[in-house]
């Protein structure tokens, strides 16, 4: 096969057409990926959702979405066997931390799980267990409504992860959001979430 010229209108179309294949390939690999990743995550959720009420089994009979005071999503999980909250704060030492937190029905908190962070390993990332009952910075019974869930360092009576302060703080104010959210809607409104809910149909 004769070697084409190296001018300028040859080059161009050599670069048009790898531009092409490799949009078409990724193309396809987001098609291929998308279902996957959204099945994972749906049943991430799902998992999440019984951590944090302590079954195996709870079944979400609705969804209601709403914005916290500063504009950040917040999303009530009703199910069968209590009611979940998953809330983000975004300012964590590495960016947005996102939070499910369990309630019951006085509004203590029942467990929690961190979905998803961008902290430092073996600092910040201990979040996902540093909260959980029986640790040091134990938050699972107490009850944001009675007193808001704050690090000692700001006169409150959680233990901050060990050289993650920013992260604990993080952590803490989403699940203080998530209290908020949970006890406007136990009230039938929208409470102190900062914003109007809007009822969505079960998957």
């Amino acid at each position: 096969m004769k070697k084409l010229p190296s001018t300028l209108p040859n080059m161009l179309c050599v670069l048009t057409l790898i531009s092409v294949i490799a949009a078409g390939a990724l193309a396809y690999v987001n098609e291929v990926t998308a279902g996957p990743i959204e099945e994972n995550k749906a049943r991430t959720l799902a998992e999440g959702i019984n951590r944090v009420l302590g079954v195996s089994d709870a079944q979400v009979q609705a969804t209601t979405e709403a914005e916290d005071a500063n504009g950040n999503p917040v999303t009530i999980y009703a199910t069968d066997k209590g009611v979940a909250v998953k809330a983000i704060d975004p300012n964590g030492f590495g960016g947005k931390l996102t939070v499910l937190v369990g309630f019951a029905d006085e509004g203590t908190i029942k467990g929690y799980t961190v979905l998803e962070h961008a902290e430092t390993p073996g600092l910040g990332a201990k979040a996902d267990f540093w909260f959980q009952e029986g640790e040091k910075g134990n938050i699972i019974g107490k009850n944001p409504g009675e007193k808001e869930l704050t690090v000692s360092k700001d006169g409150g009576d959680v233990d901050a992860i060990t050289a993650s302060t920013i992260t604990s703080r993080a952590f803490l104010r989403a699940v203080n959001v998530a209290f908020h959210a949970y006890a406007g809607a136990s009230a039938g409104a929208d409470g102190q979430t900062g914003a109007s809910v809007q009822q969505q149909p079960k998957n």
